[in-house]
């Protein structure tokens, strides 16, 4: 049951999830700039559906190359600006750092969701992650959040917590949230 007076959300991972990652030997990465950006057909619609099962739409999404110096972070806010005109998003939450910088808001740990969870009044326990890595899933798990993994066969290591569902496209996870909430 949801809590009284608190909102749902769906969280979503950027790069693999709501726009196409740049594949290089089997990892994704993200678009070098805005005009390499490609949004996932279908995205916007998935997300419109989303939005009238009464949820949140926020992305929760790690761009260590700001730290890391092999991107900006004004590329970032111009990809961001992009998106937020394209699609239905409430909001979107960054961590720009590396592991290297041991903070909490690095996926896996779950920083960025409880943030968000505090801004906004969400019921992490009523609320769900859609994410393509490990990482993303990790980071539910954490946040007490119901993950769903689009499983793009990245060569990298599985998560350390099952997800509740794999399915192959967004639109397998938005079918999957809206049944699961009847």
């Amino acid at each position: 049951m949801q809590a009284v007076n608190m909102r749902r959300a769906v969280f979503l991972d950027r790069d693999g999830v709501i726009n196409q990652a740049v594949i290089r030997d089997g990892k994704p990465y993200p678009p070098a700039d805005a005009t390499e950006l490609v949004v996932e057909p279908g995205t916007a619609e998935h997300l419109r559906r989303l939005k009238g099962g009464g949820f949140l739409l926020i992305v929760v999404t790690n761009q260590p190359d700001i730290a890391r110096g092999t991107q900006g972070a004004e590329v970032c806010s111009q990809i961001h600006e992009r998106l937020r005109a394209e699609l239905p998003l409430d909001d979107i939450f960054i961590c720009p750092h590396d592991d290297r910088d041991q903070c909490d808001c690095r996926k896996p740990l779950p920083g960025l969701i409880l943030r968000a969870s505090r801004q906004y009044g969400i019921d992490l326990g009523g609320s769900y992650l859609i994410g393509d890595r490990w990482r993303d899933i990790d980071a539910a798990a954490a946040a007490g959040v119901t993950a769903v993994l689009i499983d793009r066969g990245y060569r990298e290591r599985g998560p350390s917590h099952e997800p509740a569902l794999r399915v192959g496209t967004l639109q397998g996870a938005v079918e999957w949230i809206l049944g699961a909430i009847g």
